[in-house]
């Protein structure tokens, strides 16, 4: 569908996705290759975002495996729907069918439900799904090791019923933010790409396309105080969702301008952990406000 990386690169744009060269390069290659994409990077630097414009990009189905600790196969590929079950074992037995019926309907696909990656590999839609495993540093390694038979082969052996093979192999993209180092195993199966925080000028892009109601002398203020957060020493730096969401905050509350009586009101939209906002209230109010207004 894409046959060059400008392509590619425009095609993101055109979905208010601002992505570099080395991200709309990876893009391609995982397209044309039928390859996984493994994105890491901090959290809120738009990993989740790719998979979400992917789908829109090529007119398919997202299904999202959020994945969390103590994940295991029930939640992730399949579980076998135990009322249901009980319910026509016992229309069978009024019936009067025999033990091996009763056992040979039980395990039918007809009581098999599918959950996000099952439902990946059976898709029998024409135009294939994105599967997007996200977080996949916060399930437990066993969870990775299954993958592998996935990612490797697309494909699902369940022990009642066989092995479900894809016709065509999803688009999937997995998401990582690092909190533990994921299996080298897992990642050779992938096209690999971190993503970073964002240089001003992209960033200001950003802001313009995600909130184009903000006035753009209020846009460069905004992200010239985030930038300027980011090097400061904090526990969680803000991320680019933190800025949008910061510019929309802005825009609901009517402020045209930046000064350390805003930013201190509306701290609780960029930081999520108290010894930030703290440490910023003490120190860093009159900087920032100065560092929005440079330029």
């Amino acid at each position: 569908m894409f046959d060059t990386i400008e392509g590619v690169q425009q095609a993101l744009l055109k979905h208010h996705y601002v992505a570099d060269r080395g991200l709309a390069t990876v893009v391609f290659l995982a397209l044309k290759l039928r390859k996984p994409l493994f994105l890491e990077g901090e959290a809120g630097v738009g990993k989740t975002e790719v998979a979400k414009v992917l789908s829109a990009m090529l007119d398919t189905r997202l299904i999202r495996l959020q994945c969390y600790e103590g994940l295991d196969v029930h939640t992730a590929v399949y579980e076998w729907a135990y009322s249901r079950q009980i319910l026509h074992l016992r229309i069978l037995e009024a019936s009067g069918a025999s033990r091996d019926e009763m056992e040979r309907d039980l395990y039918s696909r007809e009581f098999l439900m599918a959950r996000p990656l099952l439902q990946a590999i059976e898709n029998n839609d024409r135009q294939v799904p994105v599967l997007l495993i996200d977080e996949v540093d916060r399930a437990d390694e066993e969870f990775e090791s299954f993958l592998l038979e996935i990612l490797s082969d697309f494909q699902i052996t369940i022990p009642e019923i066989g092995t479900i093979r894809a016709a065509q192999p999803p688009v999937v993209v997995i998401t990582s933010n690092r909190t533990r180092e994921v299996h080298d195993a897992l990642k050779r199966r992938c096209l690999y790409h971190w993503i970073d925080y964002p240089d001003f000028e992209t960033e200001y892009q950003i802001v313009r396309l995600k909130a184009p109601g903000i006035p753009e002398r209020l846009s460069r203020q905004i992200v010239r105080a985030v930038q300027a957060l980011r090097q400061a020493d904090l526990f969680k730096p803000p991320g680019v969702a933190e800025t949008l969401d910061w510019a929309h905050a802005l825009l609901a509350m009517d402020h045209r301008e930046l000064d350390e009586g805003v930013i201190n009101d509306t701290l609780g939209v960029l930081l999520k952990y108290q010894d930030d906002v703290q440490h910023v209230r003490a120190d860093l109010l009159r900087e920032l406000a100065e560092r929005a207004h440079e330029g």
